[in-house]
């Protein structure tokens, strides 16, 4: 530790551990095998929001083309089986090209960050049997509001004004697309909805436990994805094993072999590369802001399901899902802006506040003088 006095101030500069060849460690921040710990914050953030877009538009597309099938439904966690296997191979491949995976974050906790990718995973899958893609992706894009909660319950952090009102707009955004998709949806059910909300409540809570782990224990992303996939494998070799659903999806799976499994492969080539993008962009910049990012992706991501599945459309999908975009944009803005509170608003708050200590006050002295008396 060295310390510099400079007039009546005191420095206190603390020395970064050194390696072993005398150089200054710092944390790699890398996408796949791209390392982009030279360059700036900004450019970081641009790289991964880059490949969370190109990656998560294809991985979008293979899933409605898999999914949306109702004969998919029966078999599911099948495929959700087969993905998470490519997902721990590519994994390992990346380990061994880079680095090899030294676990650092207790097995505990991958279990717990195992059982919520299964639930996320499988939940969102299951239900594109049940919804249409771009109600599912409109589902997933509110999950804002239970990492908010998570947030406020796992790390304490504090949120604004504007995070509230961001997060009562997306509800109504959500509800009035929801009523949209049940009106023209041939495939809309219930059940889906519930389905979608357990992704979505699993999904908010990974967010907020990986930015935890990760931050704590100085885990890699590699090492948080391998972990994470190989115990979800475990946990599906399980319940497919028992339920007997491994056999009827090998026979589904085997009817047109070389196009689903080429598919599946695509799918979880896209989602791995996608999902390391985000891991890299929770270590940078928080759980918070990968949850904007993501969304905004899928924003383009209905554009496009519309373009390439036909499905009806009514106007209350558009301005229903202008809603959850402003309330995006509301949430963008109160990061830069987290005290900002409109001054109507603020001054009928103070109003309020004056108010009640001046019938407060009032009623002290009135009781103090009632006690006097008696």
């Amino acid at each position: 530790m060295l310390k510099m006095k400079m007039s009546k101030d005191t420095i206190v500069k603390i020395d970064e551990p050194q390696g072993s060849n005398g150089q200054n460690k710092k944390s790699e921040i890398n996408i796949l095998c791209l390392d982009i710990t030279p360059y700036s914050p900004l450019v970081q953030f641009a790289c991964c929001s880059i490949f969370v877009f190109v990656c998560y538009l294809a991985y979008g597309y293979f899933l409605e083309l898999i999914f949306s099938k109702p004969e998919v439904k029966p078999v599911s966690l099948y495929i959700t089986l087969v993905q998470f296997l490519i997902t721990t191979s590519l994994s390992y491949v990346e380990s061994i090209i880079r680095n090899p995976i030294k676990r650092k974050v207790p097995i505990r906790t991958y279990a717990i960050l195992a059982a919520l990718t299964l639930g996320t995973m499988s939940f969102s899958n299951l239900a594109l049997s049940y919804l249409n893609y771009p109600t599912q992706l409109i589902f997933k894009s509110c999950k804002l509001i239970p990492v908010m909660i998570g947030s406020i319950i796992i790390l304490g952090k504090r949120y604004g004004f504007l995070d509230y009102v961001a997060a009562v707009i997306m509800c109504i955004g959500l509800t009035m697309f929801t009523l949209a998709d049940s009106k023209t949806s041939p495939n809309f059910d219930v059940i889906g909805v519930i389905v979608i909300s357990l992704a979505l409540l699993c999904d908010a809570i990974i967010g907020n436990v990986q930015e935890k782990a990760m931050k704590q224990f100085q885990a890699s992303n590699n090492e948080v994805v391998f972990y994470s996939y190989a115990i979800a494998c475990v946990y599906l070799v399980v319940i497919t094993g028992f339920s007997g659903i491994l056999t009827d999806g090998f026979v589904y799976c085997s009817q047109s072999a070389t196009t689903m499994y080429f598919n599946i492969f695509l799918l979880s080539v896209s989602g791995y590369m996608g999902l390391q993008a985000v891991l890299t962009l929770v270590r940078i910049c928080g759980a918070t802001v990968a949850v904007t990012v993501t969304t905004m992706r899928k924003a383009l991501s209905i554009i496009i399901s519309f373009l390439l599945f036909s499905k009806p459309f009514v106007f209350q999908y558009a301005w229903s899902g202008m809603l959850v975009a402003l309330a995006i944009y509301l949430n963008h803005y109160s990061k830069k802006n987290p005290h900002y509170v409109p001054y109507p608003i603020l001054k009928c708050w103070q109003f309020m506040q004056s108010s009640y200590q001046s019938e407060y006050r009032y009623l002290r002295i009135k009781s103090k003088m009632y006690a006097d008396t008696v």
